[in-house]
């Protein structure tokens, strides 16, 4: 676990002094009733998970969780719109410096709280002159979820074009790409409709490729050039590996399940059931993505042939690249709220990571690796896609690609981006376009 959370090290740096101003600087307070915690989740595909949660805690504690979900891509404007009213939340969640730069002005001060405490490494907290305003509950990893009875079974086929035989001989862009382009060569044969799920362009639904699939050209980036993750440096970009991104991205749309004209069309949950139906073999996505494979009706991919793979673009060195680990989810508690509701809300979430009951939630069905001491070895998540995030972690010569979302400029720069790639993926655009907009719009939204 030490190792697995000194990965954010590189990628989040939090200790500094910031300046600015933060949005909806009302000074409505909340009006809650004292026995109530208010909550704004992030995550969609987990908002039955809370509800049972919400449950539970009233059975144990007889007090009252209050779970509201925003939509997939619009937290923030639903905060805002909820910020300054009865209806705010008491507890709410920020994506780490940036996140608490747009807030701050709402972000209590958690350093006594008893969740702090138990945080294995201090380091990883949204900290301001020794004050901590946002506290990491999770620690998650993505790549290319590929089905393990889907490939083996490629790799019987007498006339495959490709001279591997396992998964773990394809470590480059190069052998991914000669791989995926023969796999869909001979999808009729393997029972799938193409290798990769559908790559969902809809607007809300772009995330993972305007924010997880950015980030590893960023990162490389900002590596080779010796950024300074606190300094003024990280306001412009080139994009020196836009090429890089381009060649993962075309392996995504042309060897897909479905046309590259109704990419704009199709969402997440989509491209998860395609996979989860054995109708791909492959699909970019994180261990979260785990509780919607589970839950599909049908499904037909075994736990035990579910893993991971990095994803390679044809950068120098990707042969020891692993996985991309980090987080971008840390709990903020609302300082305009009730000194009682502040109180219950620091309960609650020590309640959700000490509990038997908590725990149990957190491991079993959130699915999360997390970053408490009040967790054992024994309570490590038992699903197939937390447990490939640890063994990757694990393997020795492995750089893992730590998460650079929290210095993205802002939320209207990836919904551009993700725009502007489907007007790529559908023809109405070139990648010179693509490059243009990335390049730009990071430099403006940055000021």
């Amino acid at each position: 676990m030490r190792k697995i959370l000194s990965v954010f090290l590189a990628g989040i740096i939090i200790c500094m002094s910031f300046t600015g101003c933060g949005k909806n600087n009302a000074n409505t307070p909340t009006t809650q009733t004292s026995d109530t915690i208010r909550f704004l989740n992030f995550k969609p595909e987990v908002a039955s998970v809370y509800e049972k949660i919400a449950k539970a805690y009233k059975d144990e504690t007889g007090k009252t969780l209050i779970v509201e979900t925003a939509a997939s891509g619009n937290y923030e404007q639903t905060l805002a719109a909820k910020m300054g009213t009865k209806e705010a939340p008491v507890l709410f969640q920020i994506n780490g410096p940036k996140g608490y730069l747009n807030w701050k002005d709402y972000c209590a001060d958690l350093k006594n709280t008893e969740l702090y405490k138990h945080l294995t490494d201090k380091s990883l907290a949204v900290t301001v002159n020794g004050n901590v305003y946002g506290i990491p509950y999770v620690v998650e990893g993505y790549g290319i979820i590929y089905n393990k009875e889907i490939t083996d079974k490629y790799f019987t086929l007498k006339n495959k074009a490709v001279d591997i035989n396992s998964m773990d001989d394809v470590n480059s862009f190069a052998t991914l790409k000669a791989l995926a382009e023969d796999m869909q060569k001979h999808k009729d044969e393997l029972g799938i409709k193409g290798v990769f799920a559908a790559t969902s362009l809809k607007t809300g639904e772009d995330w993972r490729w305007q924010t997880h699939l950015a980030n590893i050209p960023v990162f490389y980036e900002f590596q080779k050039n010796n950024i300074d993750l606190a300094g003024e440096d990280t306001k412009k970009i080139n994009f020196d590996y836009s090429e890089n991104f381009k060649n993962i991205f075309d392996l995504y749309i042309n060897n897909s399940t479905v046309e590259k004209k109704v990419l704009g069309s199709k969402i997440v949950d989509e491209s998860m059931a395609e996979f989860a139906l054995g109708e791909c073999a492959m699909v970019q996505n994180g261990n979260w993505a785990w509780s919607q494979i589970k839950g599909i009706s049908g499904n037909k991919v075994k736990a035990e042939n579910i893993k991971f793979l990095p994803i390679y673009m044809g950068i120098e060195g990707e042969e020891k690249q692993g996985l991309c680990v980090g987080t971008e989810n840390f709990f903020a508690i609302n300082a305009k709220a009730s000194e009682a509701e502040r109180k219950n809300a620091e309960e609650f979430i020590y309640w959700l990571f000490s509990s038997k009951t908590g725990k149990d939630f957190v491991i079993n069905e959130l699915d999360m690796i997390s970053p408490f001491d009040t967790f054992t070895e024994e309570e490590s998540p038992n699903d197939p896609l937390a447990k490939e995030v640890v063994r990757w972690m694990d393997k020795k010569d492995t750089v893992t690609i730590p998460w650079y979302f929290t210095i993205f400029p802002s939320q209207n720069f990836k919904n551009d981006f993700g725009a502007v790639l489907l007007q790529y993926a559908q023809g109405s655009k070139s990648w010179d376009d693509v490059k243009k907009l990335f390049v730009e719009e990071w430099e403006s939204e940055s000021r």
